[in-house]
């Protein structure tokens, strides 16, 4: 996730101040509520942003058409810490009348929240929103489980590769157009400027990793009917795997540092001045652009194997759903319409960095601060998302990719018998959540 998404992973407590006594309506046996009020306040539960005041002040906007739309509606917004979400969210899926209306959730959880029984299905009314059919394809893929829309996507967070000019520059490089360049620029920068990580790396970076694997033409996992089956040990990802993994060590990122640095730290690395390149998101830029590397980077599409082509970029980012137990479904999804269509999405870019999920807003973006141009011609490239399986959560919390690259850049495992042992434990947590 945030990555920035990314995702890169929400809900509640809620209900009406100031309501009737129908508000606390009786629930469904499966947690869906028997009533739709159409007036009344709702709830909403968001992330907390590192700086969180620009946020709030689009979203505030959002809220005032909504409740101008809808004399009889109130709306409260809360901002959530994204460290406690899990055990917030959970809690409120389990006590319907704690619940929020709505929540914003990482693009990963959405099969996870489905088969909790916590979002509602929306299918009906996002086919009928006019803005939704602009949605990109990997955003829309992001909300949708079993064919069914459960959300509404809020932003995309995608990864490209940050570089330092003036390094490049005193050694006469180039930015590499191919995975075997990258690997090749990042030693030379090493050898000639030893206090620099080539490119700073992590191996708890699952989402910087990942595109090595999939432009390798390797996947996560494959699907198999209703469930999957885990693909990380195949012979493309295998291939992928060993790219990546050849980045730690003395001669660009020592594994003894660099093993256990995820992608914040290898962010923080590069906009420090310690590294000649990183993989980073759109969402780094505020970061980069107030380290001490302001006006000495540029950014480009990560490389893909081939010379001049694109890695395939996990599409991170953030969904907006609302709960299969509100009173007032009606309103919650003309709200979630407020909340996540074009205005508000150019407002957040313009706040925030957040990348539109709608292609025609993302592009009049662009043209208003080209910095994002690497990461749209990423996304055109065509990004990849993780299987929509409940047991992506487990596999993500376990830390099962992050352990296989700490496995491999130890020396304690080779690489297959590290990706067979990740399998293993992916397929284990497939297995239930078919």
């Amino acid at each position: 996730m945030k990555l920035p998404a990314s995702v890169t992973a929400t809900a509640a407590a809620l209900l009406l101040a100031g309501l009737t006594a129908t508000a606390c309506a009786p629930q469904t046996s499966d947690g869906k509520a028997t009533t739709d009020e159409k007036s009344g306040t709702l709830r909403v539960w968001l992330f907390q942003e590192v700086s969180n005041e620009p946020k709030a002040q689009a979203v505030e906007q959002a809220v005032a058409a909504f409740e101008q739309r809808n004399k009889g509606a109130k709306v409260e917004v809360e901002y959530i810490p994204v460290e406690t979400r899990a055990q917030r969210v959970k809690a409120a899926f389990n006590d319907p009348k704690s619940a929020p209306d709505l929540v914003e959730y990482g693009n990963t959880d959405t099969a996870g929240y489905v088969k909790d029984g916590g979002l509602a299905d929306i299918s009906a009314e996002f086919a009928a929103w006019d803005e939704a059919k602009d949605t990109d394809p990997t955003a829309r893929q992001s909300v949708t489980v079993g064919g069914k829309v459960y959300g509404a996507p809020f932003f995309v967070g995608i990864r490209a590769l940050y570089y330092r000019t003036d390094v490049f520059r005193e050694l006469g490089l180039t930015a590499p157009r191919s995975q075997a360049e990258l690997v090749e620029t990042a030693k030379k920068i090493r050898k000639a400027r030893p206090e620099l990580y080539g490119i700073a790396v992590g191996g708890a970076y699952t989402y910087g990793a990942m595109p090595f694997v999939w432009a390798a033409g390797g996947e996560l996992a494959t699907a198999r009917g209703d469930s999957y089956q885990a693909a990380i040990n195949g012979p493309d990802a295998l291939k992928g795997i060993t790219t990546y993994t050849s980045l730690f060590g003395d001669d660009n990122c020592p594994a003894a540092k660099c093993a256990q640095m995820g992608g914040n730290a290898t962010v923080t690395a590069f906009a420090s001045g310690k590294a000649g390149m990183a993989i980073g998101g759109d969402f780094s830029h505020a970061a980069v652009e107030a380290g001490t590397v302001k006006g000495k980077y540029a950014v480009v599409p990560l490389p893909g194997t081939t010379p001049g082509s694109i890695a395939p970029a996990f599409a991170g980012g953030n969904n907006i759903g609302v709960l299969k137990s509100t009173t007032h479904r009606t309103l919650a999804v003309d709200l979630l319409k407020s909340l996540t269509g074009k205005e508000t999405q150019g407002r957040l870019f313009d706040a925030m960095g957040f990348l539109p999920t709608y292609t025609d807003t993302r592009a009049a973006a662009a043209r208003r601060q080209p910095f994002v141009k690497p990461f749209t011609d990423t996304l055109a490239a065509g990004a990849k998302f993780v299987p929509a399986s409940p047991g992506w959560g487990q596999i993500d919390a376990s830390l099962v990719l992050p352990t296989m690259f700490q496995e491999i850049v130890s020396g304690r495992k080779d690489v297959k018998a590290a990706a067979d042992d990740a399998a293993k434990k992916m397929d284990a947590a497939f297995a239930p959540a078919g």
